[in-house]
């Protein structure tokens, strides 16, 4: 503890169990766990200093962001020093001539958007957690969120990356080359790693154009079926189409109980689904003539105005809160196939009622993406077997048991359902390269 406190400072090494209690459990309440102390940071070359005091003591290191993450990966297991980033929060001027930033991994989202609009630009992750969550923990998971229709996942955003690695030493590629055919991607490769090969504390971020003139419409579909089949022809439509969410009855019921939201249509339908425009020039009148033709189509609101796109916006960005709010939920981020998603929806609540017959699936998510949100309340003891049902039926339709939270600690038991022995067996082997010891977030992504 002497040697972190001369690195970081005194003021910079919590122990006291009261000071330290917000880092040891996550955001859901699922995952708790005990730090040895809690560090946090100020530079690239004190992360650098940390670790390597801890692999010459052996001490394992557990790396955490703005503790957003629903899969237990940024809570310690036990004994861990536990790594906080959030003082790693310096954020550089936009470069307009690159559409580029510079940001520390403790900036958050939603401060990161505000430098990017400051600029006439803007960034292409968004989520609901954007107050909270941080640039380093997006690079460590590749989040997704709701533009990644339009703009893709937070690995497609980044462009140069600053990491310790577990032995202490820095590698850094930050000037933002477009190009560069110099050998092993080590971007591509930190980036969904989970802080498993090293300590991200720095990205350059690829900006996208800041798109004022904006139309949300919420759909009611007769079902999940007409709700997939109507997006292709709405993207040949609207070029200016840049998110897709999906939501059910009993999500709606939630927000509306919680957030105390009005319904949005006289009753109540098999599906909706959210759609939003940005454009250079108002999209409104394309979304509008675009919805009139959808197949499936039982009712429609569409809104031109910010107050109106933010009302239909709360239905699905208040579904987490809501949750949250009826109690501690098994959380479960799966992807299919976009056509066997309606599959996967209609044979949901029979799997987990077979399971436990007392529970509620409260189901969102991007369609686009074939991605939904399974958040299952009142599982009681068996959210394991709840686990095991749901993540056994995503693998039988050829999904994914994670499309954008990471596998974290939650999930690695059933790693195995999406990846191959020889993908698993040549992950390890990257694992052991980088990080021979196991001294980084043990316990993430394999046991």
């Amino acid at each position: 503890m002497k040697l972190l406190a001369e690195i970081v400072g005194a003021e910079h090494v919590l122990t006291d169990p009261d000071l330290t209690a917000s880092y040891e459990t996550d955001w859901t309440g699922r995952f708790r766990g005990s730090a040895a102390c809690v560090v946090r940071p100020g530079t690239t070359d004190e992360v650098a200093a940390v670790v390597r005091a801890c692999a010459a003591e052996g001490q394992r290191i557990t790396v955490q962001g703005g503790n957003t993450g629903l899969v237990g990966g940024s809570v310690p297991a036990g004994g861990e020093v536990l790594l906080s980033l959030t003082r790693l929060n310096l954020l550089g001027e936009v470069d307009p001539a690159s559409s580029q930033v510079t940001a520390g991994a403790g900036v958050t989202l939603a401060v990161l958007q505000g430098r990017a609009r400051d600029a006439g630009f803007d960034f292409g992750v968004d989520l609901a957690a954007r107050d909270s969550a941080t640039v380093g923990g997006l690079v460590a998971t590749n989040a997704g969120g709701i533009r990644v229709l339009r703009y893709g996942s937070m690995g497609h955003q980044v462009v140069g990356l600053t990491a310790v690695l577990a032995d202490g030493s820095v590698i850094s590629r930050m000037a933002g080359l477009e190009k560069d055919g110099t050998g092993y991607d080590l971007l591509s490769l930190l980036a969904g790693s989970e802080g498993t090969l090293a300590v991200v504390t720095e990205a350059r971020l690829r900006l996208v154009p800041r798109y004022r003139a904006r139309a949300v419409a919420l759909l009611a579909m007769d079902s999940t079926a007409s709700a997939v089949a109507v997006l292709p022809g709405l993207r040949a439509a609207l070029p200016s189409l840049a998110a897709a969410e999906l939501f059910y009855a009993p999500g709606l019921a939630l927000v509306r109980k919680h957030g105390g939201l009005a319904a949005p249509f006289p009753v109540e339908h098999p599906a909706y689904l959210l759609v939003e425009c940005a454009d250079l020039v108002d999209p409104t009148a394309q979304l509008v003539e675009a919805v009139q033709t959808a197949e499936g189509l039982v009712d429609a609101r569409i809104a031109d105005d910010a107050a109106g796109q933010r009302a239909l916006w709360a239905y699905r960005e208040t579904h987490t809160e809501s949750i949250g709010a009826e109690g501690v939920p098994v959380k479960l981020d799966v992807s299919v196939p976009v056509s066997s998603l309606p599959a996967l929806v209609d044979r949901l609540e029979p799997t987990i009622k077979a399971v436990c017959s007392g529970a509620r699936a409260i189901v969102f998510g991007h369609v686009n993406e074939g991605n939904l949100h399974v958040n299952v309340l009142d599982t009681g003891e068996l959210h394991e077997e709840v686990t095991d049902a749901v993540l056994q039926l995503v693998a039988a339709l050829e999904g994914s048991i994670s499309s954008e939270h990471g596998v974290g600690r939650a999930k690695v038991p059933w790693l195995g359902l999406s990846r191959s022995p020889a993908e698993i067996e040549a992950m390890r082997a990257i694992k052991r390269a980088l990080d021979p010891t196991g001294l980084l977030n043990p316990g993430v992504l394999f046991p």
